[in-house]
Parts: structure tokens; sequence; C-alpha cells
């Protein structure tokens, strides 16, 4: 039996990762088990990101690992477990074979934020995902999420909003650029 792949997505902070745990946890008491596979796993690690000249705009479609990302996904087309990094928040890094799918999954949401960007190689990934649903909340909430997240992690308030000026909200430009290709639209109050 094939797996099913469903898709969210929106810009940086709009609840991808709540929404995410809310869906499986609603599927579970269904008697559905699904699994999660976030697209925070394939961040480039963080010397390769310094080494590219990359480390300040961490987020953007090129600071992932995109070919590991279609390999993963194309692996949860065919039987069998898949392993898939995690990501530690901590420490901003990837975190190899940190998630398990077994073969028994049939459901799997995928949730990143160029699930539907159209340009290098990340055009790849639409096709393989059966149903991509859009969260688009209040860009105000959603910068608010944004630096409540980064002070969690040890940015002090001033960090924070310069990191959102400056990195989150090009990268949430060119997300909500994307959000024509998604099968559903959700607006806030949903994530």
């Amino acid at each position: 039996m094939t797996r099913y792949l469903l898709g969210v997505t929106g810009a940086p902070g709009a609840g991808k990762s709540t929404f995410a745990d809310a869906q499986q946890h609603r599927l579970a008491q269904a008697g559905t088990a699904a699994a999660i596979l976030p697209m925070d796993g394939f961040h480039l690690p963080q010397a390769e990101l310094v080494q590219l000249g990359r480390r300040n705009r961490m987020g953007a479609p090129d600071t992932f690992d995109v070919d590991g990302f279609i390999a993963t996904l194309e692996r949860l087309r065919a039987p069998g477990t898949v392993t898939a990094p995690g990501f530690d928040r901590e420490i901003e890094e990837p975190v190899a074979d940190a998630i398990e799918i077994g073969a028994d999954i049939r459901l799997v949401i995928v949730e990143g934020s160029y699930l539907l960007h159209d340009r290098d190689g990340w055009e790849r990934v639409r096709p393989l995902l059966d149903r991509v649903i859009f969260l688009a909340p209040d860009d105000a909430v959603r910068r608010e999420r944004l630096i409540a997240r980064h002070v969690a992690f040890g940015k002090t308030p001033a960090e924070a909003e310069e990191w959102v000026a400056r990195s989150d909200d090009a990268n949430a430009a060119l997300v909500a650029a994307t959000a024509h290709r998604a099968d559903d639209i959700v607006r806030e109050g949903a994530a």
C-alpha cells in the first residue's frame, strides 16, 4: 500500500508544526496512525552555512539539503521503514536519523516552508505530495510567534526582531508567493 503524503506549508511562524501535531493527534483519536516529517531536519549544518556565507540567511531555500529532502520523500513512496533527520532548535543543527517512519505508517504529514517553491530543485517536491495545505495567519501574529520562538531559544528580543526583519520576513514573502499552488488555504485561527 502506498503512503499518502499530506503537505503543510506556510511562512516561518505560520504554525505549521502546531497544525501538523494537531492533525496527527486528531487522526490518532480516529484510529489512524500518522507520522510527521518536518523539513527542518534538512537544514544544512551550521559549519557548511558559514563556509557558504549563508549563515545569516538560515531558513532561505538555499540553506537546506533539497536533494536529501527529495530522496526522503521518494523513499516514503516505497514500502519499508524510512529514517530522516530531525532538527535540534537549541543548537540549530540537523540530527541524523532522528525520525523513523515505520512501514506500517500510511499517512505522513510533511511540513515545511518550501513545499510549493518552484525553483532551485524545490519544484520536484510538489509532485511527490498528494495534497498541500497552505497556512496563512495574520502577519502580525506570525511575526509575534517568530520573535517569541527566537527569544525562547536564546536570542535577546532585539536580536529576535532583527532576525525576523532581516531573514524570516524575506523568506515569508517568498513563501507567500507560492500559496496559489496549494490545494487548500487555511486562514488565521486554524493554526
